[in-house]
């Protein structure tokens, strides 16, 4: 989970810029008959609209990279394997802040440039449709330059990775959207004394000359680019087993080891409590990165679920059970709804965020924590949010509507777990429970869509909820909530409102599980 907007005044322009030449598409994508084209720079996301890249699909990728902590930089390779879905004269990867050495399409040498946030690639030979290619992308990356947004997060003695939403492709060159999940596999090369991880497992560990080891890591199931994680630094790993033996790996703070162990502690049983409502956990592995640094506030989000190996703010974890177990389950629960089951589109995301916040609150109110506003009990945190429900219609837009501006805002939190206690409130606690683990077993290792989880829930609930849970995620005013016909709505006022299209780039944390 990210709580800032990071599309601030220099990236906006970035994206505007970029957004051109996506309206340009058709341009790309016409030509005379069935020959080559340029590929469309656009997978036409409503919320990101210059995001991604169509005229192909991502099947897997290779990164391998070396990092020197004597200059602190970053020498790279991204090799991409893809299959075309057009004939194709040129194809593009989204890329930004990135030094491009080279690019060799199926192993020969390609023409390239940079433009704003893409790497237009033109390979010696066109490429046929339905073609199985190799692309592979020789570059430099310093973690610490200074770009109108970042997936780099550096530490004193290396960096972490934190992507979400649009920030993958300034790490590697990919084509940045949820909705084209692939198979990875990370090749990690630093000096002995320091330790690289990354999602995944480790399938190899290489000792090289002057000192230094490559680690391999492989992921068994794909991963959309926005939730890598890749992290350098003086970690120690800790091992142990979860639920029916999965297998549990903390990479942690050398220093702080022992002071974090506690926190640490708490993920076997968080992951039992969630199996027993969700399934089996969806992957190989799973585990915590408090990042290694000694900032109060190392970036601008408490907790992102970066695949199998969820970062963190270290001194978040430092804290008693009932002031972060909520979060940490929150943040677990990502592992099924938004990182097995991925958006479709990032209009999607309260499926992401609204189901990490409902299960986060059920476990945080069957302890008997008080939550932030001091309430104890589901239902009456659900009456608070109801009373605010025009407003923050007004102020944010329907749940499912959101815009770059406020797509982290809470009614994508909060908002969607309304949507999801309206719909259990509907069809009965039985049929909720059957609905969230026929979608996750319907979309598992893939991306879906707010009409996908409308379609499983009327499916399976066996009443047609469409029109009732459209007008809850894109209705202007809140719906009357099913069984509580007492509950009202505080009418809206608009000098609470914040300006439609204003950016706010203050870091604000919006899960209700904190």
């Amino acid at each position: 989970m990210r709580y800032r907007s990071r599309v601030t005044g220099p990236a906006a322009a970035l994206i505007g810029a970029t957004a051109v030449l996506a309206g340009g598409r058709n341009a790309y994508a016409a030509g005379t008959g069935d020959g080559p084209a340029p590929g469309p720079e656009t997978l036409g996301d409503p919320v990101y609209p210059a995001l991604g890249n169509d005229g192909y699909r991502v099947g897997a990728y290779h990164l391998d990279l070396a990092y020197d902590p004597a200059t602190a930089l970053v020498e790279a390779t991204a090799t991409l394997r893809v299959r075309t879905t057009r004939a194709l004269s040129r194809l593009s990867l989204d890329a930004l802040g990135l030094d491009v050495r080279s690019v060799r399409v199926d192993g020969r040498t390609a023409a390239f440039e940079q433009a704003d946030e893409k790497l237009r690639i033109t390979p010696e030979r066109r490429l046929p449709a339905r073609a199985h290619v190799t692309v592979r992308v020789a570059y430099g990356a310093d973690p610490r330059r200074v770009l109108p947004y970042t997936g780099w997060v550096p530490t004193p003695d290396g960096f972490a990775v934190a992507c979400q939403p649009n920030l993958a492709h300034t790490v590697f060159p990919c084509n940045d959207h949820p909705s084209d999940k692939a198979h990875f596999t990370f090749r990690l090369t630093v000096p002995d004394g320091l330790t690289a991880v990354a999602s995944g497992t480790r399938v190899r560990t290489e000792p090289l000359p002057g000192g230094r080891t490559a680690v391999t890591y492989r992921s068994r199931s794909p991963i959309a680019t926005e939730l890598v994680q890749i992290t350098v630094g003086d970690y120690v790993v800790k091992e142990r087993s979860g639920p029916h033996g999965l297998p549990l790996r903390d990479v942690v703070p050398r220093a702080r080891a022992e002071a974090l162990e506690p926190a640490l502690s708490l993920t076997p049983g968080l992951v039992e409590w969630i199996e027993g409502r969700l399934g089996a956990f969806p992957f190989e592995t799973y585990g915590l990165l408090p990042c290694n640094s000694d900032l109060a506030e190392p970036f601008d989000f408490t907790g992102l679920e970066t695949q199998t190996l969820t970062i963190y703010r270290p001194n978040f974890l430092l804290q008693e059970e009932k002031k972060i177990g909520s979060h940490m389950m929150h943040e677990l629960v990502h592992s099924y709804f938004g990182n097995s089951v991925s958006p479709a589109t990032w209009a999607d995301l309260w499926i992401n965020e609204g189901h990490a916040d409902f299960y986060g609150l059920l476990y945080r109110y069957e302890r008997g924590w008080p939550d932030s506003l001091g309430l104890t009990s589901f239902e009456a945190r659900m009456k608070d949010t109801y009373a605010r429900g025009d407003q923050w219609r007004h102020d944010w837009g329907p749940v499912a509507a959101p815009n770059a501006a406020n797509l982290f805002e809470a009614q994508r939190y909060l908002g969607g777990v309304l949507v999801l206690y309206a719909l259990r409130q509907l069809i009965g606690e039985d049929a909720f429970h059957a609905v969230e683990r026929a979608f996750l077993d319907r979309y598992r290792n893939a991306s879906a869509s707010t009409e996908d989880y409308i379609a499983v829930a009327s499916a399976v609930s066996g009443q047609d909820v469409s029109g009732f849970l459209k007008d809850w995620l894109y209705g202007t005013t809140t719906p009357r909530m099913p069984g509580h016909p007492d509950w009202t709505v505080t009418p809206v006022t608009p000098s609470l409102a914040t300006p439609h299209g204003r950016r706010d780039t203050r870091p604000h944390d919006h899960s209700a599980t904190l």
